[in-house]
């Protein structure tokens, strides 16, 4: 084989992956738009039901005003109805995570709704239960804190961070790292639906 057909063969190898990565886009945008017209038919729905009768608008107004929403819950049904929303899916199948760790500290003593844990000096905290960041800013007596909602419905706050690598309702996997302590101590609470819990029952 010469160079001029190792050229004409490169570059049939590279037309054929611009037109693959050209169908996935085009199924991508096929797929987006019927989620989006799925979920602007549920919201028509309930805005329907809630004109007809007022009982559908206080059921409506209870579940989203009163109780908490399970953000988690809702990511769970669309990922499993929906699909995914990421474009960069169809492209990124090889990604291995460089961050990966469990929670380790020296001490632990209870600290106000939960417990105070002795690091290292501006640990590199991991995520302890995969879920969405649906809190990030400062709170009274834990300092800057981010509130990470899990599958079963439990929002474990991590406080005294300087520094994060998350955004407002990014979905993290455990193990992943989540940001950095200001100093030699983190702060956990455990709650669900605004209750506290006993962090001993949870941090193993």
């Amino acid at each position: 084989m010469n160079k001029n057909d190792i050229s004409k063969y490169m570059k049939k190898i590279n037309k054929n992956k611009d037109n693959e990565m050209l169908s996935d886009i085009k199924k991508y945008i096929r797929g987006f738009i019927y989620r989006s017209l799925i979920c602007l038919s549920l919201f028509l729905l309930l805005a329907i039901f809630c004109k007809i009768d007022t009982k559908y608008k206080d059921i409506i107004r209870k579940n989203i005003y009163e109780n908490n929403i399970s953000f988690t819950s809702i990511k769970n049904f669309y990922s499993k109805y929906l699909g995914g929303v990421s474009i960069l899916d169809s492209f990124v199948t090889d990604t291995k995570p460089v961050f990966n760790e469990k929670l380790t500290y020296k001490n632990s003593s209870k600290y106000y709704n939960g417990v105070k844990l002795e690091v290292d000096n501006n640990y590199l905290v991991p995520v302890i239960e995969s879920g969405l960041v649906v809190f990030i800013g400062e709170k009274e007596n834990y300092g800057n804190v981010i509130i990470i909602q899990g599958m079963d419905g439990i929002d474990i706050w991590y406080g005294n961070m300087t520094s994060t690598s998350v955004k407002l309702y990014d979905y993290i996997e455990a193990g992943d790292l989540l940001g950095e302590t200001s100093n030699n101590y983190l702060y956990l609470v455990y709650s669900k639906n605004g209750e506290y819990l006993n962090y001993e029952e949870y941090l193993k």
